[in-house]
């Protein structure tokens, strides 16, 4: 099997060819130049390893949650890759994909965390698998110390990884992880290595029936409402 990953919810650009069990990655701290990097690295990835975009059977893509914009971006590369080669899309958690770099022993849960800006955190608990993968506990969500439920992780071995642990709202939780990995981020690699097991089990879909996860509903609301509030201007005592 052969499939192209793509991972741009996050700081990091990251993509990865997966070639029968074989992956093929780049991966670079890149704010704000995920657009500028990600198809020339699927370009440079499929020729260093002699594929032509014809050859690949699918087209893999950390779905969120993440940053908007480049959630957003890592979808629709995906689409538009996946309808040109007429393939089908394995959407992956970016959330899941960043617990598989989680550090720690092989029988600790893991909490992943990314900071969702505004005090709030997106967050996923998940178990690690025989077959080095990890499988959710639970619905993924977006968290809030202000608004939210106490955070109930429900494990007496657990590690953590991601920025939500560097957060105002995250920083009390890393003192209880048994490991915890605060610059952690997810990578294509891990995308693929998910998406790979996901074909297996036969979840593959059409490309216009990819959907980002964002979580957080209010996301272009939120964003009108900040350019309303810029031009009103600071409010008068």
């Amino acid at each position: 099997m052969k499939l192209l990953a793509i991972e741009t919810s996050t700081e990091a650009c990251s993509i990865a060819l997966w070639i029968d069990g074989e992956v093929r990655e780049r991966h670079e701290l890149a704010p704000r130049r995920h657009a500028e990097l990600a198809l020339s690295w699927c370009d440079a990835l499929l020729a260093e390893a002699g594929i032509a975009k014809r050859a690949l059977d699918a087209i893999a893509v950390g779905r969120g949650p993440g940053a908007f914009t480049g959630v957003r971006l890592g979808v629709a590369l995906a689409q538009g890759m996946a309808l040109a080669l007429d393939r089908p899309v394995l959407p992956v958690s970016t959330l899941a994909a960043l617990a598989m770099g989680a550090p720690g022993p092989a029988d600790a849960a893991v909490l992943a965390m990314i900071d969702a800006r505004m005090g709030e955190l997106y967050v996923g608990l998940f178990e690690r698998t025989a077959d080095g993968l990890v499988v959710p506990l639970g619905d993924e969500s977006l968290w809030s110390p202000a608004t939210s439920e106490p955070l109930a992780i429900g494990s007496d071995t657990l590690v953590g990884i991601g920025s939500g642990f560097r957060s105002e709202a995250g920083r009390e939780f890393a003192g209880a992880m048994q490991a915890c990995d605060l610059d952690g981020l997810p990578h294509g690699a891990d995308v693929a290595r998910l998406a790979a097991q996901a074909w297996v089990r036969g979840e593959a879909i059409a490309p216009d029936l990819l959907e980002p996860a964002y979580l957080r509903d209010k996301v272009a609301l939120t964003l009108s409402e900040q350019r309303a509030a810029k031009a009103k201007g600071p409010a008068t005592p």
